[in-house]
Protein backbone atom coordinates (compact mmCIF):
# COMPACT_ATOMS: atom_id res chain seq x y z
CA UNK A 1 0.00 0.00 0.00
CA UNK A 2 2.75 1.95 0.14
CA UNK A 3 3.19 4.96 -2.62
CA UNK A 4 -0.50 4.21 -3.25
CA UNK A 5 -2.65 7.67 -2.93
CA UNK A 6 -6.41 7.54 -1.51
CA UNK A 7 -9.33 6.68 -4.09
CA UNK A 8 -11.40 8.85 -2.22
CA UNK A 9 -10.40 12.41 -1.29
CA UNK A 10 -12.13 13.35 1.84
CA UNK A 11 -11.74 16.71 1.41
CA UNK A 12 -13.13 16.83 -2.15
CA UNK A 13 -16.18 18.88 -2.56
CA UNK A 14 -19.14 17.85 -5.13
CA UNK A 15 -19.47 20.19 -7.74
CA UNK A 16 -23.36 20.86 -7.67
CA UNK A 17 -23.05 23.98 -9.33
CA UNK A 18 -20.75 22.98 -11.72
CA UNK A 19 -22.35 19.62 -12.57
CA UNK A 20 -25.84 21.04 -12.95
CA UNK A 21 -24.45 23.77 -15.72
CA UNK A 22 -22.90 21.53 -17.66
CA UNK A 23 -25.49 19.49 -18.18
CA UNK A 24 -27.82 22.34 -18.70
CA UNK A 25 -25.24 24.06 -21.27
CA UNK A 26 -25.28 20.59 -22.75
CA UNK A 27 -29.22 20.82 -23.44
CA UNK A 28 -29.04 23.89 -24.47
CA UNK A 29 -26.13 23.48 -27.03
CA UNK A 30 -28.92 21.13 -28.65
CA UNK A 31 -31.36 23.70 -28.62
CA UNK A 32 -33.24 21.54 -25.64
CA UNK A 33 -34.21 24.09 -22.61
CA UNK A 34 -35.89 23.04 -19.62
CA UNK A 35 -39.91 23.83 -20.84
CA UNK A 36 -39.14 21.36 -23.42
CA UNK A 37 -38.84 18.34 -20.75
CA UNK A 38 -41.43 19.92 -18.65
CA UNK A 39 -43.76 20.14 -21.72
CA UNK A 40 -43.65 16.39 -21.79
CA UNK A 41 -43.73 15.83 -18.09
CA UNK A 42 -46.83 18.22 -18.52
CA UNK A 43 -48.75 16.38 -21.03
CA UNK A 44 -48.28 13.32 -19.55
CA UNK A 45 -49.27 14.06 -16.51
CA UNK A 46 -52.33 16.27 -17.04
CA UNK A 47 -54.93 13.55 -17.94
CA UNK A 48 -54.12 12.45 -14.33
CA UNK A 49 -54.12 16.24 -12.64
CA UNK A 50 -55.93 18.41 -14.59
CA UNK A 51 -55.24 21.01 -12.42
CA UNK A 52 -51.96 20.83 -13.15
CA UNK A 53 -50.03 24.24 -14.28
CA UNK A 54 -47.25 24.01 -16.35
CA UNK A 55 -45.16 25.94 -13.68
CA UNK A 56 -45.31 23.23 -11.55
CA UNK A 57 -43.73 20.86 -14.32
CA UNK A 58 -40.84 23.15 -14.80
CA UNK A 59 -40.37 23.42 -11.18
CA UNK A 60 -40.63 19.34 -11.09
CA UNK A 61 -38.11 19.22 -13.94
CA UNK A 62 -35.37 21.52 -12.05
CA UNK A 63 -35.82 19.76 -8.93
CA UNK A 64 -34.89 16.23 -10.90
CA UNK A 65 -32.20 17.98 -12.93
CA UNK A 66 -30.13 18.88 -8.95
CA UNK A 67 -30.05 15.85 -7.88
CA UNK A 68 -26.63 14.26 -7.76
CA UNK A 69 -27.45 11.05 -9.20
CA UNK A 70 -29.17 12.66 -11.95
CA UNK A 71 -26.44 14.83 -12.96
CA UNK A 72 -24.02 11.32 -12.32
CA UNK A 73 -25.78 9.71 -14.71
CA UNK A 74 -26.43 12.62 -17.26
CA UNK A 75 -22.89 13.99 -17.23
CA UNK A 76 -21.91 10.13 -18.17
CA UNK A 77 -24.47 9.73 -21.09
CA UNK A 78 -23.52 12.82 -22.79
CA UNK A 79 -19.85 12.47 -22.52
CA UNK A 80 -20.35 9.43 -24.89
CA UNK A 81 -22.28 11.28 -26.57
CA UNK A 82 -20.13 13.63 -27.17
CA UNK A 83 -17.10 11.12 -27.61
CA UNK A 84 -19.24 8.80 -30.13
CA UNK A 85 -19.62 12.54 -32.35
CA UNK A 86 -15.78 13.16 -32.68
CA UNK A 87 -15.76 9.25 -33.25
CA UNK A 88 -13.35 9.01 -30.22
CA UNK A 89 -14.95 5.05 -28.94
CA UNK A 90 -13.24 2.15 -29.58
CA UNK A 91 -15.08 0.11 -32.56
CA UNK A 92 -17.21 -1.92 -32.33
CA UNK A 93 -18.42 0.49 -29.69
CA UNK A 94 -18.12 3.42 -31.85
CA UNK A 95 -20.64 2.02 -34.21
CA UNK A 96 -23.11 0.56 -31.42
CA UNK A 97 -23.57 3.88 -30.01
CA UNK A 98 -23.39 6.11 -33.40
CA UNK A 99 -26.14 3.97 -34.87
CA UNK A 100 -28.20 3.65 -31.57
CA UNK A 101 -28.48 -0.06 -32.55
CA UNK A 102 -31.67 -1.16 -31.00
CA UNK A 103 -29.67 -4.31 -28.93
CA UNK A 104 -27.41 -2.04 -27.33
CA UNK A 105 -29.35 -1.48 -24.21
CA UNK A 106 -26.74 0.33 -22.37
CA UNK A 107 -28.45 4.04 -23.07
CA UNK A 108 -32.08 2.85 -21.84
CA UNK A 109 -30.22 0.98 -18.86
CA UNK A 110 -28.30 4.41 -17.63
CA UNK A 111 -31.39 6.57 -17.97
CA UNK A 112 -34.09 4.12 -16.58
CA UNK A 113 -31.87 2.42 -13.70
CA UNK A 114 -29.86 5.91 -12.59
CA UNK A 115 -32.32 8.64 -13.44
CA UNK A 116 -35.96 7.68 -13.60
CA UNK A 117 -35.39 4.38 -11.63
CA UNK A 118 -34.48 6.36 -8.63
CA UNK A 119 -37.43 7.87 -8.61
CA UNK A 120 -40.01 4.88 -8.50
CA UNK A 121 -42.30 2.28 -10.48
CA UNK A 122 -44.22 5.31 -11.82
CA UNK A 123 -40.98 6.98 -13.20
CA UNK A 124 -40.27 3.66 -15.01
CA UNK A 125 -43.43 3.14 -16.65
CA UNK A 126 -43.45 6.77 -17.19
CA UNK A 127 -40.08 6.28 -18.77
CA UNK A 128 -41.30 2.97 -20.69
CA UNK A 129 -43.92 4.88 -22.48
CA UNK A 130 -42.06 8.06 -23.39
CA UNK A 131 -38.72 5.56 -24.84
CA UNK A 132 -41.51 4.17 -27.12
CA UNK A 133 -43.55 6.69 -27.96
CA UNK A 134 -41.02 9.97 -28.22
CA UNK A 135 -43.42 12.61 -27.62
CA UNK A 136 -42.07 16.77 -27.52
CA UNK A 137 -38.58 16.92 -28.49
CA UNK A 138 -37.71 13.39 -27.89
CA UNK A 139 -39.34 12.70 -31.60
CA UNK A 140 -36.33 15.22 -33.10
CA UNK A 141 -33.72 13.84 -30.63
CA UNK A 142 -34.63 10.54 -32.09
CA UNK A 143 -35.00 10.68 -35.92
CA UNK A 144 -32.55 13.87 -36.54
CA UNK A 145 -29.78 13.08 -38.15
CA UNK A 146 -26.19 14.81 -38.94
CA UNK A 147 -26.63 16.78 -35.22
CA UNK A 148 -24.50 14.51 -33.31
CA UNK A 149 -24.24 11.65 -31.64
CA UNK A 150 -28.03 11.45 -29.24
CA UNK A 151 -28.13 7.65 -28.17
CA UNK A 152 -28.08 8.24 -24.74
CA UNK A 153 -29.15 11.91 -25.00
CA UNK A 154 -33.25 11.27 -25.71
CA UNK A 155 -33.48 8.53 -22.99
CA UNK A 156 -31.60 11.04 -20.61
CA UNK A 157 -34.50 13.75 -21.34
CA UNK A 158 -37.26 10.95 -21.35
CA UNK A 159 -36.22 9.51 -18.27
CA UNK A 160 -36.23 13.17 -16.12
CA UNK A 161 -39.21 13.88 -18.22
CA UNK A 162 -40.78 10.78 -16.69
CA UNK A 163 -38.99 11.59 -12.94
CA UNK A 164 -40.74 14.80 -12.77
CA UNK A 165 -43.52 12.97 -13.48
CA UNK A 166 -43.55 10.65 -10.79
CA UNK A 167 -42.46 14.21 -8.64
CA UNK A 168 -45.69 15.27 -9.62
CA UNK A 169 -48.06 12.50 -9.38
CA UNK A 170 -47.06 11.62 -5.49
CA UNK A 171 -47.58 15.47 -4.84
CA UNK A 172 -50.85 15.05 -5.90
CA UNK A 173 -51.65 11.25 -4.66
Amino acid sequence: MEGMTALNNRDFKYPDTAAYKSVIDYFESKNIKVEDIAAITYDMQRQYVPELKKEEAVEAVIDVLHKREVMNNAMVGIALDQIATKHGLPEPLQSIVENDAGVFGVDELLAEGGISGIYGKIATTNFGYLDREKHGILKNLDTVKGEGVNTFLDDIIAAVAAAAGSKIAHKYA
